[in-house]
């Protein structure tokens, strides 16, 4: 027997929140509406989730704000990490996202080693374009000078 109920939440393989979905009813009854995942399909729950999607639309809006405002004080950030080299131009070790963000962080903008976007660490000595991944719609790219210690 299925049951018919409202997302409250994104429920991978389910459906994103708002959505009407059928479900079985011990899925429902045991794991969705527990959790506050997905509530039944009435006035109060359409109500609760026009109010958690105002909630959600001004958390989005302030993280958006917040994220163009540092992206401003990083649009001409330059960092120098010095590392050890092997012969004066391949590194010893590698600079990895962290070790950017760490120099980044030392300039007094803090930003989380998972914003940083490297494809693959960086092996050499010279100037690198990194872009930082503050928000979904915000990336800002940060020169980075990588020196033999």
């Amino acid at each position: 027997m299925s049951v018919q109920v409202i997302l409250l939440n994104d429920v991978p393989n389910l459906g994103k929140a708002g959505e009407e979905v059928h479900v079985a009813d011990g899925y429902a009854r045991n794991y969705l509406i527990p959790r506050k995942l997905a509530g039944p399909v009435t006035q109060a729950t359409m109500k609760r989730l026009e109010k958690l999607r105002k909630e959600r639309e001004e958390l989005a809006r302030l993280q958006l704000a917040e994220a163009k405002a540092k992206a401003d004080k990083m649009k001409n950030v330059q960092v120098t990490i010095r590392a050890k080299t092997t012969d004066g131009s391949a590194l010893y070790g590698s600079v990895r996202a962290a070790d950017v963000a760490d120099a980044i962080a030392a300039q007094g903008i803090d930003i989380d080693k998972s914003q940083v976007v490297l494809d693959d660490d960086i092996k050499a000595v010279g100037q690198f374009d990194v872009p930082v991944k503050l928000h979904a719609d915000v990336t800002v790219t940060v020169k980075v000078w990588v020196v033999e210690a």
